[in-house]
């Protein structure tokens, strides 16, 4: 029987790119070879495309070789062993974007092109699916699900709304509140505002939030960029911090108060159509909140799975975990996060991922674990899910 190729796509320009190399070395390790055959495809920081033992070296940390040629949009003759996205007609991925406009360069058929277009299918890497283990931006934000709707690729994952939605913390809470759901008092604001007149959005965010606040760049993960502001001396600093990262700035009102730090809780949801999720767990930080050296560089942190909820909390984690998955039209994987209040134990929900941390120890296959599906198995269903979700859009008609 003939294998299913996977190609694991890692790495990526945002600051999560560690994370996505640790993500996708734990997926190679687990992943079962004997149904699979595994293309690694990397990008470097630098947002350039490398595969085979270019992509090994960059998944172990390894410096890349200073002679090798990196695949280049328009030009597969210039770059030996160039990869090519393919599935049908040939496409070339662009992994310079500030060098040529546009996303893809396509192939075409006539006399002149003939004979490229064979060279380059000779090398394109011709994958039944992409698994695309991308956090942050360029990767978890509808970009690359993009580019790869694009080329008519399967892929793992939520789908181009669903990631920017997912992503865009500004977006995602209106999206929230919209299905209803119980969210933490919050302001968003520009960067170009903060920048002309700081004083003024300073009284704009005390006039609407308590100390302390959250401050968050609205697009990004793993908690970069993210502090937490007792007061108005280290809001400002806060918000410089956070528009390092993004024109829009997400300012959270802090639960419980300042006495009291808020529980929290998370929960993983699998599925397309009709999503499941699965046990609660709960992070009790070393830190004074989950940042980004709690998550990956302390080993203060505590993960606590099953949560401490009772059966009532418990059912409603799962019921809005879900209830959040589809209100951002999100599909294959996610992880919702939920602040709980310590005094009163009211429920918020605080964000999705919709490509959370996917090591063998992150928190979304270790719920899944203590609900009863195993790693190797999360990654097979999530291939399956891919697959199904690629399907079901092919009965779509795209022109009359």
């Amino acid at each position: 029987m003939k294998k299913l190729r996977v190609g694991i796509l890692f790495g990526g320009r945002s600051g999560e790119h560690e994370v996505s190399l640790l993500s996708a070395a734990s997926v190679f390790d687990a992943i079962d070879k004997n149904k699979y055959e595994v293309v690694p495809i990397g990008i470097t920081k630098e947002g350039h495309w490398v595969t085979a033992d270019h992509a090994e070296r960059l998944l172990k940390g390894m410096p890349l070789q200073h002679e090798e040629r990196h695949l280049r949009a328009g030009d597969p003759e210039a770059t030996p062993g160039a990869a090519v996205l393919a599935q049908g007609e040939a496409v070339i991925v662009p992994p310079e974007p500030t060098l040529r406009p546009g996303s893809l360069t396509p192939f075409q058929t006539d006399a002149g092109t003939a004979a490229l277009t064979r060279r380059a299918a000779d090398r394109a890497i011709n994958v039944d699916i992409i698994f695309p283990v991308l956090h942050g931006t360029f990767g978890e934000d509808g970009t690359i699900q993009g580019l790869l709707e694009l080329a008519n690729l399967p892929y793992v994952g939520a789908g181009v709304l669903g990631s920017a939605a997912g992503m865009d913390k500004d977006v995602m809470k209106a999206l929230f509140r919209n299905a209803g759901l119980p969210i933490v008092k919050h302001v968003t604001i520009l960067r170009g505002d903060w920048d002309t007149d700081p004083k003024t959005t300073e009284k704009l965010v005390e006039k609407a939030l308590k100390y302390p606040v959250f401050v968050k760049p609205a697009n990004l993960g793993s908690s970069v960029g993210i502090s937490k502001a007792h007061n108005q001396k280290e809001l400002g600093p806060a918000i410089y911090e956070a528009a390092k990262f993004d024109r829009k700035i997400v300012i959270e009102q802090g639960v419980g108060g300042t006495k009291q730090k808020a529980r929290e809780i998370e929960c993983s949801v699998l599925g397309n159509d009709k999503p499941e999720a699965s046990l609660p767990g709960e992070v009790v930080p070393g830190k004074e909140f989950y940042d980004y050296a709690a998550k990956y560089l302390d080993e203060g942190s505590s993960l606590i799975i099953p949560a401490k909820l009772t059966k009532a909390e418990t059912k409603k984690v799962q019921q809005l975990a879900i209830a959040a998955f589809q209100a951002v039209d999100c599909s294959g994987l996610a992880r919702v996060d939920f602040l709980m209040d310590p005094k009163t134990r009211k429920i918020y929900v605080n964000e999705i991922n919709t490509m959370p941390g996917f090591t063998a120890i992150s928190m979304y296959p270790k719920l899944w674990a203590a609900t009863g599906l195993s790693y190797p198995r999360l990654i097979e269903r999530l291939i399956q899910l891919g697959l199904e979700r690629h399907e079901e859009k092919k009965k779509n008609q795209y022109s009359r």
